[in-house]
């Protein structure tokens, strides 16, 4: 096997983001305080929305985005539907939540939740819908934000790989009511572990500060006592209730970012257009390639309306093709081009749902994909040898079983 060439993913650390790391080491300020508001700041901005409030993973982005619903009237063991392909992560938010994940098949075209078979699925105890950005392309934002407003339902997007991404000119992240993005090391915008949460609602990122710091009461925007340790006013505003540091209003979690993630966040937003459109390019550039080999292979196209957020290449074996998946992955291991499946079908192919009673057989196309997708890395450190090395590898490939 030949040393990594194509890595996945891959991280840039820069100067700014070492000064700030070390400046938080040497004053001993770690929590999350300064760096930590700056970055939700300059996030919000970036996404088009009021408020953001940032996490320790892209999973608990989903997971106190779907809590904010227990504040507006929703029960434990409500329902919130959500695709049936996507990373496990959003099943397992709903259960987090403490509601019910009620899948639905996929859009082949797309790899999206079909919207056409939302509203079958729809009860009186659905509270929202999740739909998930797979692999940066948008889903049917028109048809499922028109659903839940008839249906009166909360739309979160699970947006963790849809960075750059626009749907009929607006940032995908900022359609629903909420939006919840992963800052993990493989992604655009990265603190190394995290997760961000946007939304134009007030009341609901005041119910996320609370939430991630364990349900307190203090919910400010900016925290005077983790910025600069200085004297709140407020802690001691409720008489005999005493401290609200240590008041809790609802069931939380234990989630904030710190200091040194944030830091990291902030360099990591000084690129983050040229990161961007470097990353645009290669997908570009490996989509229109990619049109050679649609005899065996197929992967999603843009739309004249959309624009997709390069987080990663997908593609797919077709039937007939005269090799599987795993055999086309292998040898891609083999050419040094870190390939990775297309995810599962949560409710069907993840061990862990299996109490939630469904079959192989009950979501087809995600199951489809499930056993026969693959995604390879399209981030800023491929260069066009590289995207050159994967297409000869892959014609190599198909040469040889065409003939086997």
């Amino acid at each position: 096997m030949r040393e990594m060439r194509i890595p996945f993913g891959t991280i840039t650390i820069t100067d700014k983001s070492k000064k700030l790391i070390l400046d938080c080491l040497e004053k001993g300020r770690i929590s999350g305080g300064k760096y930590v508001h700056e970055f939700e700041e300059r996030f919000a901005d970036i996404i088009g929305a009021k408020e953001a409030v940032a996490v320790s993973s892209g999973t608990d982005a989903d997971t106190l985005a779907l809590a904010v619903l227990h504040d507006i009237g929703a029960q434990r063991g409500d329902e919130v539907i959500t695709p049936a392909l996507s990373f496990v992560a959003t099943g397992s938010a709903v259960l987090h939540a403490g509601f019910t994940p009620i899948f639905v098949d996929i859009d082949p075209e797309t790899l999206n939740i079909d919207p056409d078979r939302i509203e079958k699925v729809i009860t009186k105890r659905t509270r929202a819908i999740i739909p998930t950005h797979l692999m940066g392309k948008p889903a049917a934002m028109d048809q499922i934000i028109a659903i839940a407003k008839k249906h009166k339902l909360v739309v979160v997007e699970d947006a963790a790989e849809a960075y750059g991404a626009k749907y009929r000119g607006n940032n995908i992240g900022a359609l629903g009511d909420m939006g919840a993005f992963s800052l993990y090391v493989a992604h655009i915008i990265t603190t190394g572990e995290g997760g961000i949460i946007v939304t134009d609602n007030t009341q609901f990122a005041e119910i996320l500060r609370s939430l991630r710091a364990h349900g307190r009461v203090c919910k400010c925007k900016q925290c005077i006592s983790n910025i600069n340790s200085g004297f709140c006013e407020n802690r001691f505003s409720n008489g005999e209730k005493g401290d609200i540091r240590f008041l809790f209003e609802r069931i939380g979690y234990s989630c904030k970012m710190n200091e040194l993630e944030a830091a990291l966040g902030l360099g990591n937003l000084d690129l983050y257009d040229e990161i961007l459109e470097k990353r645009y390019h290669n997908l570009r550039s490996i989509m229109e390639k990619f049109k050679d080999f649609s005899t065996y292979l197929w992967t999603f196209k843009e739309e004249s309306y959309e624009r997709i957020g390069p987080h990663a290449f997908p593609f797919v074996v077709k039937k007939g093709a005269p090799f599987t998946r795993d055999e086309l992955m292998l040898y891609l291991e083999h050419q040094g081009i870190d390939a990775r499946t297309l995810f599962s079908s949560i409710p069907t192919q993840c061990g862990g749902f299996e109490f939630l009673g469904h079959k192989i057989g009950d979501f087809p196309y995600a199951e489809y994909i499930g056993r026969h997708g693959i995604h390879i890395g399209v981030h800023h450190d491929v260069n066009e040898k590289d995207i050159d090395w994967f297409f000869s590898s892959l014609r190599n490939f198909i040469k040889a079983r065409e003939y086997r």
